[in-house]
Formats: structure tokens, C-alpha cells, sequence
């Protein structure tokens, strides 16, 4: 175990295929994402080389990577912890989604057919299993496969590259408050998928707005008593 302590089974695989820097940066980015890594953990180098099972030199330079890409503090002299988002960060990210998810929710009453509509049924139903079982991992899972089946559904590729940007800050936000948001957050989702089924943009629009206020809402609101 990791010093700082990671559950156990948390360590990801590496999958041989792909420069080995790329793969370990792939590893540390799910273990921050999930939050197995804490905000405010100390990395250490080598632990992470031990239980990822290579050398320092890879590890070294994802967190090189992951420092440049935000998810990771460089400290001089103190080395790498992983980053603690602000609330002002936190707030501009989740602002940006509510506007990249509430034109994929207009496209989508205008695009998707039976089929999609299913499909998102099936999410809701997995989704509400998970909260019934207190399964936060697979609640998260499922609760970023809804908003990915809309995106996809609305059918428009420069939507969803923008919306992949930044689908992993969302799951680590998302995370902390997805047993607060609980069942409300599914009902939410069967709410809109009526919407979408019924070809109504402007209330599809709308509902989307208001699901994706109440989890930035419930982000600020996660530490008061």
C-alpha cells in the first residue's frame, strides 16, 4: 500500500501497447480522477514506480505532464502533490458544462430516435441501482455515460470534443457530491429524457440548465454544516 493509503484494487493495471510515459500518466490521471488520489496528496515518486510496477523516469515525467496540465502541484523541494482545485476553478468548469450539455440537450430532443432514447432509459435504470447500493464508483461511471449518450446523440462532433475536454474535470467534481446528489440527480436525468423524447428543445434546454446548476450548487454547498 501507498503510504498515504490508496483502497485496495485501486492501482490500474498498465496495458503494454503505448509509450510506457503515456501509460503511467493514463494510470496517476484515473487514480486522480476517482479521487483513489486525494487533493492535497503527496505523490511519491518512488511508491508510484513500486506500484505501478516501473522505473521513477516514467513516473517523473506524467508527473511533469499532469503538473502542466493542472491536475498536479510541483513544490520545490517538496515535490508533487496532487492538485486542490478552488472553488473559483471549480465554478468556472462547471458553468462552461452547463452551457456545453444544455445545447446537447436542445440537439438531442431535435435528433434522437427510439433507439437513444432506450439507451438512456437503460443508463437511468443502472444508475438508480447503483445509488440504491451505495456504489458511488459506478454511480459517477454511469452518470458521465448519460451525459456522454447525449452529447452523442445531439450529433454534433465539435459539441463533443469540446465536452470530452473536459469530461474528466467534471467526474472529479462530480465525485465528492454524488452521494449527496443521490437519487434526485437520476430523476433529474428520467425527467429530461421525457423531454428529449418528446422532441421538446426548449424544455430539454431548460431542464438541462437546472440539472447541471443543482450539482454546481451542491459542489459549493458539500463542507457546510
Amino acid at each position: 500500500m501507498l503510504s498515504a493509503g490508496l483502497p485496495q484494487g485501486a492501482v490500474p493495471k498498465l496495458e503494454r501497447p503505448g509509450p510506457l510515459r503515456d501509460r503511467v500518466y493514463e494510470a496517476l490521471l484515473e487514480l486522480i480522477t476517482t479521487r483513489a488520489l486525494q487533493p492535497g496528496q503527496h505523490l511519491v515518486e518512488s511508491e508510484l514506480a513500486g506500484h505501478l510496477g516501473v522505473s521513477r523516469q516514467p513516473v517523473r515525467e506524467a508527473l511533469q505532464r499532469l503538473n502542466t496540465e493542472g491536475w498536479v502541484d510541483l513544490r520545490p523541494a517538496q515535490g508533487a502533490f496532487v492538485h486542490e482545485p478552488t472553488e473559483e476553478e471549480a465554478d468556472q468548469l462547471l458553468s462552461v458544462r452547463m452551457l456545453l450539455e444544455a445545447e446537447a440537450a436542445r440537439l438531442a430532443a431535435a435528433n434522437a430516435d427510439s433507439e437513444g432514447i432506450a439507451a438512456l432509459d437503460e443508463l437511468v435504470a443502472q444508475g438508480l441501482k447503483a445509488v440504491a447500493s451505495d456504489d458511488v464508483d459506478a454511480a459517477v461511471a454511469l452518470n458521465a455515460a448519460f451525459h456522454a449518450k447525449i452529447m452523442e446523440l445531439a450529433g454534433n462532433s465539435v459539441l463533443a470534443e469540446l465536452a470530452a475536454q473536459v469530461d474528466r474535470r467534471v467526474r472529479w467534481y462530480y465525485t465528492p457530491v454524488a452521494r449527496l446528489r443521490g437519487g434526485q440527480s437520476w430523476s433529474e436525468h428520467r425527467e429530461l429524457i421525457g423531454a428529449i423524447a418528446d422532441h421538446d428543445e426548449e424544455r430539454a434546454t431548460q431542464l438541462m440548465r437546472e440539472h447541471t446548476e443543482h450539482t454546481r450548487r451542491s459542489y459549493h454547498a458539500r463542507q457546510r454544516p
